[in-house]
């Protein structure tokens, strides 16, 4: 089995070919990153065999395209996370960095950790993915310009306070907007710019919303029945997680969104502290459907209560809950993963 690591880059791509045992056999830099620079990969790897796998490190703005074209080529392809590449520079004996060190620390961290996750071809979750974060982005971009805005009416009268979170209504806005243009002098016309632009950005963002909804309602229809999901909790779950079959089980599923707690260990001291490694959206995710199931869900209140009564902290029992809806989000997920099986017409009967 021949491993070849990749250490790419905005411009070029740079490849180390290695045996089993990590000894490199060759190197080869790419002059671009478009796809026939990809296939020049694939022909130049050929002389190595066909027995042969990619390692990619895992920095997906760089590499996306790269890993499209290689799969679509028919190549197996592991992404190595930078942390496992780092290390494995750091145990080489070759000193520096440059870019063909850093593809041979990729190769030899992929022969190090054999199960390291598979490339795969992008698919629904990744629009879904773009959606979100581009409507993440426009509610931040309102709140800055929201904040702008209320300096502004401020400076034209300090009486003029809107109520917290009422700019995002359309009535609202639309009464500032209206207030704004009967008044005169620079700071009211660049507050009407402001105003105007909340209105714009409100409706871009709600439109988003419905789409969103409608694609993981499609994507995610039992995920969407669970107590505290809502459609956009739900796409941010889709999104983060991708395809949940690439988990091995639910602790790996629980290691990846930060709810499985580390251990914490001292000779006779046997104890487990707070995770604060894994994907910190999903883990933001798991900690609002904990929330809400806290408050209006009959098993999780009860579940709540038990933990109290063994001697846990509140904040202790709401980690538990979470650890335990990381495994119901997990089932959830792998249903929603499963095709659909065709129904005959001897069954529809």
């Amino acid at each position: 089995m021949i491993t070849l690591g990749i250490d790419a880059h905005k411009r070029t791509h740079t490849v180390v070919a290695v045996d089993e045992v990590g000894r490199q056999l060759g190197v080869h830099t790419t002059t671009a990153t478009t796809s026939e620079d990809h296939l020049g990969l694939v022909r130049w790897a050929e002389r190595f065999g066909s027995d042969r796998s990619w390692a990619v490190e895992d920095c997906r703005h760089l590499s996306r395209r790269l890993e499209a074209d290689l799969l679509r080529a028919g190549e197996r392809i592991v992404r190595v996370p930078p942390k496992l590449m780092a290390n494995a520079r750091d145990a080489a004996r070759t000193y520096g960095k440059s870019d063909p060190i850093d593809a041979l620390a990729v190769a030899r961290a992929a022969l190090r950790y054999p199960d390291l996750p598979v490339a795969r071809l992008d698919g629904p979750a990744r629009e879904v993915r773009l959606l979100v974060d581009h409507r993440d982005d426009l509610v931040a971009e309102r709140t800055r310009v929201i904040n702008r805005l209320r300096w502004h009416l401020h400076e034209l009268d300090p009486v003029w306070d809107p109520s917290p979170c009422s700019l995002t209504r359309n009535v609202r806005i639309d009464a500032v907007i209206a207030r704004l243009g009967a008044k005169e002098g620079m700071v009211a016309r660049v507050a009407l710019d402001l105003a105007q632009r909340v209105r714009d950005l409100t409706q871009t963002e709600r439109a988003l919303e419905r789409e969103i909804a409608v694609r993981v309602a499609e994507l995610a229809p039992n995920l969407l029945e669970l107590v505290g999901v809502g459609p956009l909790t739900a796409a941010k779950i889709v999104a983060e997680v991708a395809d949940v079959r690439r988990f091995k089980s639910k602790d790996a599923f629980a290691r990846h969104n930060g709810t499985a707690p580390l251990p914490a260990s001292s000779a006779n001291n046997g104890r487990h502290r707070l995770s604060r490694t894994g994907n910190r959206q999903l883990n933001a995710a798991m900690h609002r459907i904990a929330i809400t199931q806290a408050r209006c869900h009959e098993d999780a209140i009860v579940y709540l209560k038990r933990r109290l009564d063994m001697g846990n902290t509140p904040t202790e029992a709401r980690r538990a809950l979470k650890r335990r809806l990381s495994d119901v989000v997990y089932r959830t997920l792998l249903l929603d993963a499963e095709p659909v099986q065709p129904v005959s017409l001897e069954q529809a009967a």
